[in-house]
């Protein structure tokens, strides 16, 4: 299995570990060309959306990959990750908008509104959970199936072969979200 890691900006290095820590193989995605490499499912990282979606687009990146998306190749978006694939931001325009839901930016607060918690994810049980400058999915559609809340607030889901977290499954010692995801890989 091989798993092709956003690579633009933000923390792809800790997921690389992750999948690889799991005995899958990963590789870094910079530019176009890296998405013609065979690829079992991709993981957009965290960091800054903004910069992120603008890097996708300067580097013509952004049609490719949601067209790769929207074609069945198992997507896992944390924290901007998350509001990359959002069909909807609120009070802003989308980027990849390829999972049915509507994420709302730094919903927590700035980086002093940025915590840890325990929560439980699916049927996986409580998991650690660590937000930083987290955005929260403000509504979810029909497909959409929530795996965790936090505050009353969606903070992961799953809509066939996507995944979103609004944490940083990366940054903690669990593996249980990265091996969920590479279980929907194997479901492919």
């Amino acid at each position: 299995m091989r798993v092709g890691v956003l690579a633009l900006q933000g923390a792809f290095a800790e997921h690389r570990r992750k999948v690889e820590n799991l005995g899958a193989q990963s590789f870094e995605i910079r530019g176009k060309k890296d998405l013609d490499c065979q690829m079992d499912g991709v993981i957009l990282p965290g960091g800054e959306s903004t910069v992120i979606g603008k890097l996708l687009r300067d580097l013509e990146m952004a049609g490719k990959l949601r067209t790769m998306i929207l074609n069945g190749l198992p997507a896992f978006g944390t924290c901007a990750g998350l509001i990359l694939m959002a069909q909807r931001i609120k009070g802003e325009s989308a980027y990849l908008a390829t999972m049915d839901i509507t994420a709302r930016r730094n919903a927590y607060g700035r980086q002093l509104g940025s915590f840890w918690t325990e929560e439980s994810f699916g049927e996986e049980g409580k998991i650690p959970m660590t937000f930083i400058r987290a955005p929260y999915i403000e509504e979810a559609g029909n497909k959409v199936m929530v795996l965790a809340s936090t505050g009353g607030k969606i903070t992961a889901a799953r809509q066939d072969n996507q995944l979103v977290t609004a944490f940083h499954p990366e940054l903690d010692d669990d593996d249980t979200v990265h091996r969920y995801f590479l279980d929907m890989i194997k479901e492919a």
